[in-house]
C-alpha cells in the first residue's frame, strides 16, 4: 500500500486544463504543526507524514508514488475586472485521495514555487499568511462553516522577500477540489466547449452526482451552486467573517471557503467594515459580501450559457431565473441563521424586526459582534457570561422584548454562538511570535480555535474583545 492513497480525476483531464509542474525542492524543509485528526480522516498515516521521508514530501522535496503535481489554469474577475489568464501560481497539487468514508479531496502545496502561471513571481510564501490560512481555515472548520482545510505547514529554511526578507513556508491545503468559478470563465473565454462539457461533467460526478440524470445538467448545477452559496455567505455573516477578497477565482463550485488572505473577523459590529489593504472601493466589504456572490454567479452563469441552450436567448433567459432567485434564497438562509443565534422558534414580522433592531443596535454602539451573541446566548442559558463582556445595562427593555419573542422555545443558544474565533490582534501575536521562532502562541491559539463553543479558564485570554487600539482596520492579502 502506497503512503498516500492517490486516485488524480482532474490529472486524467485533457493536458490543457493544467500545466505539469513539479515542486521546488527548499533547503532544510522542518515540520511546525501537523493536523493528526485530518491526517487520519484523510487515511494517511500522521506518523508517517511525521517521518523524514513525509516532512520531505510536505515540502516538495521529495514525490510519493502515485502523485502528479500539476498547476490548473483558470481566469477570474479581480475587483471586477477580467483576466483572462491567472491559474495556480504558487500553488501546485499533488494529486487526490479517497478518505476511509469514500470522500475525495485534494492535497495542494501552497508555496511550493513557480508555475507557468506565476506571472514573473517566486512562487513561494511567507510564514505569516501560512499561519494565518492555518488558523482560520480550522476555526472555520470547528465553527462548521464548509471551508479548506490545512493538513500541515513546513518551514522552508529559506527567506522569502516581500517588503522585508521573512521566513518561507509551506502550507498543504486539503480541499474538497480547488475548481472555482474561474476555471469555467476561463474555457469560456477560450470558446472551448468541449473543455467545459468536460468540466461540467467532473464537477457534477465528483459535487453533485444527484444532477447526473437531469433534463439541463449545466442550468441544474447553476441552481445547485446558487444554493451553495447563498447558504455559504449567509453562514459568514452569522460569525462576522469578512472574506476580504471575493474575486470570482476565489469562489469554489463546490460551495466551501476559500483563500484567507486579507480575510478578518468583525471585532465592533460595522455593516460597512472593509479591511483589505487593495480594496480602496469597499467593492468587499462586509455588508457586500451578498451583492458580490449574486454579482460573481451571474460571472458562473454566462460562462455556463452554451452548455444550457444552443439558442443563446433561451440560454439566457433559463440562466436569469436562477440567478434571479439568489437574492431570496440568501435572505431565507440569513433569516435561518439569525433566527437559530436568537433561539427563536419560528419566524415572522416580529422576530424579522427584532433581528434588524438589535443589529442597529450593535452598530450605533459599537458593540463587539461576537461577545454580545455570547452575552444573550448566557442570558438564555439562565447564566451570567463571562466577566469580559456583559451587556449594557440600559439594554434591559431590548433584552425584555427578546425573550417575550423566544417565549417557551428551547435550544442551546451556546452551541451556535461561539466564544471565540480567530481575532487579527491574536493571528498578528502568534505570526510576530513565530517569525522570531517562538511557536508556543501559535499552537495555544490554535488549541483554543479547535474547541470554539466552551469557556476554559486556560483560554480566556483569546475571548477577549481587543483594546480600542488593537481592532482590526486594515488586512494584507500576504503574497
Amino acid at each position: 500500500m502506497t503512503a498516500i492513497p492517490f486516485d488524480n480525476s482532474y490529472a486524467r483531464l485533457p493536458e490543457r486544463f493544467y500545466r505539469r509542474q513539479a515542486p521546488t525542492p527548499v533547503t532544510a524543509p522542518r515540520l511546525v504543526v501537523l493536523n493528526v485528526p485530518l491526517a487520519e480522516a484523510l487515511g494517511i498515516d500522521p506518523d508517517w507524514l511525521a517521518s523524514e521521508e513525509g516532512v520531505a514530501v510536505l515540502a516538495g522535496n521529495r514525490l510519493p508514488e502515485g502523485a502528479e503535481p500539476i498547476a490548473t489554469a483558470y481566469g477570474g474577475h479581480q475587483f471586477g475586472h477580467w483576466n483572462p489568464y491567472l491559474g495556480d501560481g504558487r500553488a501546485i497539487l499533488l494529486g487526490e485521495v479517497i478518505s476511509p468514508a469514500g470522500e475525495r479531496f485534494d492535497l495542494q502545496l501552497k508555496g511550493a514555487g513557480p508555475t507557468p502561471f506565476s506571472r514573473m513571481g517566486d512562487g513561494r510564501a511567507p510564514l505569516g499568511p501560512v499561519l494565518r490560512e492555518y488558523l482560520v481555515s480550522e476555526a472555520m472548520a470547528a465553527l462548521g462553516i464548509p471551508t479548506t482545510r490545512s493538513l500541515a505547514v513546513v518551514l522552508t529554511g529559506e527567506v522569502v522577500y516581500r517588503e522585508r526578507p521573512l521566513p518561507g513556508a509551506i502550507l498543504c491545503r486539503v480541499a474538497r477540489s480547488h475548481i472555482r468559478i474561474g476555471h469555467f470563465q476561463y474555457f469560456f473565454a477560450r470558446r472551448d466547449l468541449e473543455a467545459l462539457d468536460l468540466l461540467l461533467d467532473h464537477v457534477i460526478d465528483r459535487h453533485y452526482p444527484e444532477l447526473r440524470q437531469a433534463d439541463n445538467p449545466a442550468l441544474a448545477l447553476l441552481e445547485a451552486v446558487v444554493a451553495r452559496q447563498a447558504a455559504l455567505v449567509a453562514r459568514w455573516e452569522g460569525v462576522g467573517f469578512v472574506h476580504g477578497v471575493m474575486n470570482t477565482d476565489n469562489m469554489l463550485v463546490c460551495g466551501d471557503t476559500i483563500d484567507y488572505g486579507p480575510c478578518a473577523f468583525l471585532d465592533a459590529y460595522d455593516p460597512a467594515a472593509c479591511f483589505s489593504s487593495i480594496d480602496h472601493a469597499g467593492r468587499y466589504a462586509f455588508h457586500n459580501q451578498p451583492a458580490i456572490a449574486h454579482w460573481n454567479l451571474a460571472c458562473f452563469a454566462q460562462a455556463l450559457l452554451p452548455l444550457i441552450d444552443e439558442d443563446e436567448s433561451r440560454a439566457v433567459a433559463l440562466a436569469q431565473e436562477h440567478i434571479d432567485a439568489f437574492p431570496e434564497r440568501y435572505r431565507a438562509e440569513r433569516e435561518g441563521v439569525f433566527h437559530r443565534k436568537l433561539g427563536f422558534a419560528a419566524a415572522d414580522e416580529q422576530t424579522r424586526a427584532f433581528v434588524t433592531a438589535l443589529l442597529d443596535r450593535m452598530a450605533a454602539e459599537g458593540l463587539d459582534y461576537t461577545c454580545t451573541f455570547r452575552a444573550l446566548a448566557w442570558e438564555a442559558a439562565g447564566g451570567r457570561a463571562p466577566s469580559h463582556f456583559s451587556l449594557p445595562r440600559h439594554w434591559q427593555a431590548l433584552v425584555e422584548e427578546w425573550r417575550a419573542l423566544r417565549g417557551a422555545a428551547e435550544g442551546d443558544l451556546l452551541a451556535v454562538n461561539p466564544a471565540r474565533i480567530p481575532r487579527n490582534h491574536q493571528i498578528q501575536r502568534v505570526i510576530e511570535a513565530a517569525e522570531r521562532g517562538d511557536f508556543t502562541p501559535f499552537f495555544a491559539l490554535a488549541q483554543a480555535l479547535a474547541e470554539p463553543w466552551t469557556e476554559q479558564p486556560k483560554w480566556s485570554s483569546f475571548d477577549l474583545p481587543p483594546a480600542p487600539d488593537e481592532r482590526v482596520r486594515v488586512t494584507f492579502c500576504g503574497t
